[in-house]
């Protein structure tokens, strides 16, 4: 086994992982209420970036939590999903395939 070599393939795929971290943290992801009222934007890397709440809405502040909590719990899951799923494939692409060494990056 190449040692050195192998180090060198951790340094990139390191890099590699690195630079999708920021590209995630440009990718966008919307989700909204069933009826449109509740609209949240959310970066692949889960930072709100923007919500949009029809005024109705805030006539009623139990359903307006119960829509926060809902589209929220939504929209980072789908951000977690589409986070994963990019990683996972620079780790695996990259990596040489060492016994124990599959969840070094998550």
């Amino acid at each position: 086994m190449d040692l050195m070599g192998m180090m060198g393939k951790l340094k990139e795929t390191q890099q590699k992982i690195e630079d999708t971290k920021k590209r995630l943290d440009t990718v966008l992801i919307d989700e909204q209420s069933a009826d449109g009222l509740l609209k949240i934007t959310i970066t692949a890397s889960r930072k709100i970036k923007s919500i949009s709440i029809d005024d109705s809405l805030f006539e009623d502040k139990e359903q307006l939590e119960d829509y926060l909590i809902v589209t929220l719990n939504k929209a980072i899951e789908k951000a977690t999903n589409v986070n994963e799923r990019e990683l996972d494939a620079v780790a695996r692409m990259d990596m040489p395939s060492i016994p124990g060494m599959d969840n070094l990056f998550k």
